[in-house]
């Protein structure tokens, strides 16, 4: 069979049965892969209080807020730094192979997770120090799984295949937090080991039934570019991380000379790492990729996208076991199962939107899907920042499903548009590149938004805490102290399911001095709830004003992509393919 000279190579597809159940392995092993690593972003979140009770730890005392921290973030930190390296790797090396190297190591992390020897705080490092290995399994998975499907189905059938895959990762984020609370109910460590099975036939499905059918582009690795983007990601993602603590009296970390440090050293390393990409011969980060315009379309919105939406996870969840729960009757000890229950209707939307999104655009073309996702996403905010903070559930359950049908309509089609507008031979680090603006817009966007939710707490919260303590038998002096505590403390008991004023006054040793009547009514379900509510719905302002802002310049910037189907065609297109290597 002979090549038409200049053409970039190609990938026959396969139109037999055999080709067809080969389509549906792939696409059921890398979901299953994906919604794994994605569940284990979350599960742990709401296992939280009780792996810090296993390992005799208390997370919001001022010394452990840091292991605490880590545990929420170290895991997408990781994932942020190191999936474009592992699909650049892919394009090398070749793409199952990693992807099956990352089950392994997935699986082997679980269990060292699950058999944590210690207690307090190196039992704590212990845990954040595994949880980088499984994260580290887990780019594997991520950086490979989009290439792989890409490889195993035509053109026309991508979006389909990439929306099912997408809805699984959505969903693995909220299912986690389910999962999370029924399995700590028994122990702490069923939350790593639940991994393990499911890990090993994973590894063994993935070894003998996926075959690398892309094309494979032999190179040097480029290790002046890994290093300095790995540094100066992590230096900017941690200073981020640290920059929500307090400091030296402030209420976040912003003017410690350690975060500033951290963020004009990591842009001055991606800066020479930008240098760097530009002169070397094989490199990391395939800049001339944005010489497409879907694929640098693409990237922009998924990472505008995940900066409006990633950190909305946790003020929803913060939202529901701090005061509407609450007020509704449940117990602080039981806000954090519930809360994940509540939120089942954003998931719910996430996952129909995501495949019916990408089949239809598989057919009329991306753009408008994409736009329109992301216009109904924008909305949603827009509906979520009028509502009272003691809302109508039916309200907010529309609200968040309507988020999560914008952003699965989002998501499938851009994925597809993205992965199908480049050189075949460049797919792993395509879907590298575009994991990593997603997962950098994810940790970036915690930071906003809980700096966002602080900074309109703190303008009033002291105050008003202050005030409520000292009308209820606390003396003036502990109730100042109490009000003029971080506010990222009372967040974080929330989220914990602790009663922060409780836990508060414990801390101060204020509770023995207050009647029994003060007592039941400063610790009961009402008090916190009613009196965060005025200040926290001033955060909550400001976190959807800014997230209904950038999901309208995502659906804008998504309108430029160009329409129709030229942009998924150029995949195997030889003038693509010349563009990229010129």
């Amino acid at each position: 069979m002979s090549s038409q000279p200049g053409r970039a190579p190609r990938t026959a597809r396969p139109r037999s049965p055999q080709g067809e159940r080969y389509q549906w392995v792939a696409l059921a092993n890398t979901t299953m892969a994906v919604f794994m690593s994605s569940l284990d972003g979350s599960i742990v979140i709401i296992a939280l209080p009780a792996i810090f009770r296993g390992i005799g730890l208390d997370p919001l005392a001022p010394e452990n807020i840091a292991y605490l921290l880590w545990m929420i973030m170290g895991y997408r930190l990781v994932q942020a730094v190191f999936v474009v390296n592992l699909g650049r790797l892919g394009d090398i090396l070749g793409r199952v192979k990693i992807y099956n190297l990352g089950f392994v190591v997935f699986t082997v992390a679980s269990i060292l997770l699950s058999l944590d020897p210690f207690t307090g705080s190196r039992a704590a490092l212990w845990l954040i120090g595994w949880r980088f290995l499984q994260a580290f399994g887990g780019s594997m998975l991520a950086a490979n799984s989009a290439a792989i499907l890409t490889d195993a189905f035509p053109r026309e059938r991508r979006g389909f295949a990439l929306g099912v895959n997408q809805g699984a990762v959505f969903a693995g984020q909220f299912i986690g937090l389910t999962a999370g609370g029924l399995l700590a109910v028994w122990d702490w460590r069923l939350v790593f080991w639940v991994n393990v099975p499911v890990g090993i036939a994973g590894t063994l499905w993935a070894y003998f039934k996926l075959r690398d059918n892309g094309v494979r582009h032999p190179a040097r690795i480029d290790w002046w570019g890994n290093v300095t983007f790995a540094i100066g990601l992590s230096a900017i993602l941690v200073a981020v991380t640290y920059g929500i603590q307090s400091y030296d009296g402030h209420t976040m970390g912003w003017s410690n000379p350690a975060v500033i440090a951290g963020l004009a050293g990591g842009a001055a390393l991606l800066a020479v790492f930008a240098a760097i990409e530009r002169r070397v011969a094989e490199p990391l980060f395939q800049l001339r990729l944005f010489r497409i315009r879907a694929f640098t379309v693409g990237v922009l919105t998924g990472f505008t996208a995940r900066l409006a939406q990633g950190g909305l996870q946790f003020v929803l969840i913060i939202w529901l076991q701090g005061i509407w729960l609450p007020l509704h009757g449940y117990d602080y000890s039981q806000t954090p199962f519930w809360a994940a229950i509540f939120l089942l209707p954003l998931t719910a939307g996430f996952f129909i939107a995501g495949p019916l999104s990408g089949t239809l655009s598989d057919r009329f073309g991306a753009r408008w899907f994409a736009s329109g996702g992301m216009l109904l996403f924008a909305l949603s905010f827009v509906g979520l920042l009028v509502l009272p903070v003691n809302f109508p559930y039916l309200a907010f359950a529309l609200l968040i499903a309507l988020n999560g049908v914008g952003i699965g309509m989002y998501s499938s089609p851009n994925s597809s548009s993205v992965m199908s507008s480049v050189p075949a031979q460049y797919r792993g680090a395509a879907s590298g590149m575009r994991s990593t603006f997603q997962n950098s817009g994810t940790s970036l966007s915690i930071g906003v938004f809980f700096s966002l939710m602080i900074g309109g707490l703190a303008s009033t919260l002291p105050h008003t805490l202050t005030n409520g303590l000292a009308q209820h038998g606390v003396s003036q002096q502990a109730a100042a102290q109490i009000g003029n505590l971080p506010p990222v403390s009372s967040l974080f008991a929330a989220m914990l399911g602790v009663n922060p004023v409780h836990y508060l006054l414990a801390q101060q040793g204020a509770l023995s001095s207050l009647t029994q009547a003060n007592q039941k009514l400063l610790t009961g379900r009402e008090f916190f709830p009613n009196l965060i509510s005025g200040p926290f719905h001033n955060g909550l302002v400001l976190v959807f004003a800014v997230s209904a802002a950038l999901g309208l310049i995502a659906a804008v910037v998504s309108l430029m992509r160009g329409s129709g189907q030229p942009a998924a065609e150029a995949a195997d297109h030889p003038t693509a393919a010349a563009g990229v290597r010129s």
